[in-house]
Formats: structure tokens, C-alpha cells, sequence
């Protein structure tokens, strides 16, 4: 389809706008990948598609067209960490702790990166993950490497300076076909466009109010589990756990990142320990929190 009819599906306003099925969203996001359209339209694309707002048809549509893109290379026993690609602005990273933690457990980590995307100025796992020696049960995958056409959109994006729908679907491509999949989640009445949009794609899914949009906790949150038609809620405080660790940072610094994983305090620590048995626990490595985390300190 001319790609100007997307345009004016979702950017004409709220009585001339229309919602666009599966194939249409396909489409419009192949003709994104491929370039075939000019900057500016990607742009007014993207800007209406964000205020319309977005599907979860939609959204499932535009995954579709990107899994066509994505050169995949399977890590066996694995699950697949969604983290924004705008980075973490004012607390460090925990992953590569985590992945330490695991290291016995027989379960990797899929990590992926790329240069900063809007909106957050914040530091990236790419920028993590070139600075810090990974477990080797940590695999990053750098997305200009298997999702070019993506990674290619990033100029278009940064003079855009805004979220898109890009934002949401680009966290999970599934690059090394993991069963099991956890992201971050700011507020609740997103979880069902969530477990809509991808947890059909995994064989147990996971959701948590992790620390600046990413799959990690810091402090008393919900993690949520969909696999198949059931999905179950928990509220995991750390304070249960014994954990007292305090953030004491406005605008973190790459510099102060780094200190805090190449000399962890005790308390990040145990959070990473924390963090490791929500892994251990949505990828049925233990039938609860509690008995993941007790595996972790016995």
C-alpha cells in the first residue's frame, strides 16, 4: 500500500483516524526497515502512530514484519532480558552482578544493545556491556549486527527526540529464540498490552515494575507471569529478603555505574541475588521466589 495511506490512518486526528490490522502494520514497518519511504514520513508515521495510540494488533503486526529482519542464533536454555535501549539514567546497572550469580545455575542471560534511542539520556547496556568483562553465561547481541535495519533507523529516531511505538516492541526481538522472556513495565494498565503483544512468543513470560522501565528490581514491586491463558501477580518486596539498599544518585555517571558493579556494596549485592532468583523463578528453575532465592544462599 502507498505509505501515505498509513500516514493519514493514524496521524489525521481522533475523527478521521483508524486503528490498522495486522497485514496494514506489517507492511507500513517493512517500508520503515526497508527505506523506502523519505525520513520525514517514517517520522510523522511514528509520531501518530504514538498519539493514536498503537494496538496490540498493531504492535503484533509490526513484531511480525520485524522478526523478517532479525538473523537469530539460538542460545539453548536462555532467557531474554528486555531493556530500553534510551539507558538507565540515575541508577547503575545490576545484569552483569546477576549473571555472576548465575554462573552454576546453567541458565544464560540474552542481553541486547545498541547506540542510545530517545528519549531518556541515560547510559545504555551497549555502553555497559563494552566496559565490563560478562559471565559466560551472558550473551550480549549488539542489534546493528542482527537487526541492521533497525539499528539504521537511529539518526531518524534521535531528530524525532520522542518515544515511539518502536520503543515498546523493539525490547524483545527473540534474537536467540529464548522460551522465556522478562521486561520492565512502569505502570500497570500496561501489562495486558504486554502479555498481548508477546507472550505468545515465549513459553513463560514476565513483567516486572523494574527500576527505570528494565527487568530490574530495586525496590517493593509486582512481577507478573503469563504463560499460555494464565497470568499470576506477586509483590516482591526486598526488605522480606533482609535487602536495605538506598539509591543515592540524581544523574548517575558511567564513571559511578561502573564503580558500583566492580565494587559492589553488600546490599547490591543481595539485590543481585534477588534479581537472579526472579530469573531462575520465571524460567522454572524453582517453583517459587522463595525457593530460587534460598537456592542462591544455601
Amino acid at each position: 500500500m502507498d505509505f501515505q495511506k498509513y500516514i493519514h490512518a493514524v496521524g489525521t486526528g481522533p475523527k478521521g483516524n483508524r486503528d490498522l490490522s495486522f497485514e496494514e502494520s506489517a507492511d507500513a514497518i517493512r517500508q520503515i526497515l526497508d527505506k523506502n519511504v523519505h525520513g520525514e514520513k517514517i517520522a510523522a508515521f511514528l509520531l501518530g502512530w504514538r498519539l493514536k495510540p498503537e494496538t496490540n494488533e498493531e504492535f503484533r503486526g509490526a513484531l511480525a514484519a520485524c522478526d523478517e529482519y532479525v538473523k537469530t542464533k539460538t542460545i539453548e536454555n536462555s532467557i531474554e532480558l528486555g531493556y530500553p535501549f534510551d539507558g538507565k539514567a540515575k541508577n547503575p546497572y545490576i545484569f552483569p552482578l546477576v549473571g555472576k550469580v548465575l554462573e552454576e545455575s546453567g541458565l544464560n542471560l540474552v542481553l541486547i544493545g545498541d547506540v542510545k534511542q530517545p528519549a531518556t539520556d541515560g547510559i545504555t547496556v551497549k555502553d555497559i556491556c563494552s566496559q565490563v568483562e560478562l559471565s559466560a553465561n551472558a550473551h550480549y547481541f549488539d542489534r546493528a549486527d542482527f537487526f541492521k535495519e533497525m539499528h539504521d533507523l537511529t539518526d531518524v529516531r534521535m531528530r524525532l527526540g520522542l518515544r515511539t511505538g518502536l520503543n515498546t516492541i523493539e525490547k524483545l526481538p527473540r534474537v536467540a529464540n529464548s522460551e522465556y522472556a522478562i521486561t520492565g513495565v512502569f505502570h500497570k494498565p500496561f501489562v495486558q498490552k504486554y502479555v498481548a503483544t508477546f507472550a505468545d512468543r515465549y513459553k513463560r513470560f514476565a513483567l516486572v515494575q523494574g527500576n527505570e522501565g528494565t527487568p530490574e528490581l530495586f525496590s517493593k514491586g509486582r512481577l507478573w507471569v503469563a504463560q499460555g491463558e494464565e497470568m499470576e501477580e506477586f509483590v516482591i518486596d526486598p526488605a522480606f529478603y533482609g535487602i536495605d539498599y538506598q539509591k543515592s544518585w540524581d544523574k548517575i555517571s558511567m564513571e559511578e555505574s561502573l564503580e558500583q558493579l566492580n565494587n559492589p556494596s553488600t546490599e547490591y549485592l543481595k539485590l543481585a541475588k534477588l534479581n537472579a532468583a526472579i530469573l531462575l523463578f520465571v524460567a522454572e528453575k524453582a517453583k517459587s521466589l522463595d525457593e530460587a532465592y534460598q537456592m542462591l544462599n544455601g
